[in-house]
């Protein structure tokens, strides 16, 4: 019971912290603007549209997720570090581990409860749909459920902000996300004209499976991030954690490229009668070691699928979620590992 109430203790604090920042209200703020943005930039394409703007709307969410976990990371742990102020929370019977893991699922959470902000705006403005010629009705629904749900978030966050003196940005957060959605569910009734409509026509189950595994991989950017803010500033623990992403991405061109060329070549070898050399065998198991070690951040990528209206297996969902855990536990184990020898007095 202790352990869990001051991992809870320490997650509240750390989400609140987050939250609160203004680092986070700029990222969503920006992201946002940029996924009703989107909408316009892929009116000018030579195709589907309507494709585009999910690759670049979901694109811009996940890049705004990567660079806000390396900024939220360094100033919950890097910075308390610095500053010796986590010596008044190490100081007592709290264990290492908990701090750390603590503060990985506050950062966690404020993470995505920011990011719901944009995704649930790009699950409106989806419905509404790109306007691909001058022809094109104007999705009222959606510009009227959504303009409400903003404005509602903003006042709300205004009033307490000056009556109660609560966080502006906190407060327009935690309530612009779930207003969104909302919006979106209403908006999923009506078509252009009001008439009312049924809500599965519009409804796209692959997006969210799309977005759940997205989130997904931006859970183990996080350890990743929280890992490398463990021992370095705000410049490396980006740096960190955006070379993984890009690692991540270019696994399978780079690595699972490498390891097939190896393995078809020693085929080939075999098959001839040749004797193969030991250094190629070392190559192959070098390779293979880092295309374990890596995350694969392809798996957990649904969109090009769902351009294509390829449905998402569920036993694929399932096992991209158990891969993505199980590199979450590795990046949190690596991270635990490094603050417990991390000298801060």
């Amino acid at each position: 019971m202790a352990f869990l109430e001051q991992f809870f203790a320490i997650a509240r604090n750390t989400f609140l912290e987050c939250v609160r920042q203004t680092v986070t209200l700029i990222v969503v703020v920006a992201s946002t603007l940029l996924v009703l943005l989107s909408n316009q930039f892929a009116a000018f394409t030579m195709a589907d549209d309507q494709r585009m703007f999910v690759d670049l709307a979901l694109s811009t969410v996940f890049m705004s997720g990567a660079l806000l976990a390396a900024f939220l990371a360094t100033s919950v742990l890097d910075e308390e570090i610095r500053s010796r102020t986590v010596l008044t929370v190490v100081s007592k019977p709290v264990a290492r581990a908990t701090f750390v893991l603590g503060k990985y699922a506050g950062v966690l959470a404020a993470l995505l409860g920011a990011l719901f902000v944009p995704v649930a705006a790009f699950f409106l403005v989806e419905v509404h749909g790109v306007m691909q010629t001058a022809a094109t009705p104007v999705g009222w629904p959606c510009v009227l459920f959504g303009t409400a749900a903003v404005l509602i978030a903003l006042i709300a966050a205004a009033w307490c902000n000056f009556f109660y003196g609560k966080s502006f940005g906190a407060i327009a957060i935690m309530l612009g996300g779930p207003l969104l959605l909302l919006a979106y569910a209403l908006s999923l009734l009506f078509d252009p004209s009001w008439s009312v409509i049924e809500a599965s026509k519009e409804f796209r189950g692959e997006l969210w499976s799309a977005a759940i595994l997205m989130a997904m991989a931006l859970a183990i950017l996080t350890a990743i991030a929280v890992a490398a803010s463990t021992r370095f500033g705000q410049v490396l623990t980006i740096g960190v954690t955006l070379g993984a992403l890009v690692l991540g991405l270019l696994s399978d061109w780079v690595v699972g490229r490498r390891i097939d060329a190896v393995e078809k070549a020693l085929a080939v070898q075999e098959q001839s009668g040749h004797a193969t050399s030991i250094a190629d065998h070392a190559g192959l198991f070098a390779a293979k070691t880092a295309y374990a070690v890596i995350p694969n951040f392809q798996v957990f990528w649904m969109v090009d699928a769902v351009n294509q209206a390829q449905p998402i297996p569920f036993d694929y969902f399932v096992r991209v979620l158990a891969y993505g855990g199980f590199c979450v536990v590795a990046a949190m184990a690596i991270a635990i590992a490094l603050f417990q020898r991390r000298e801060i007095c």
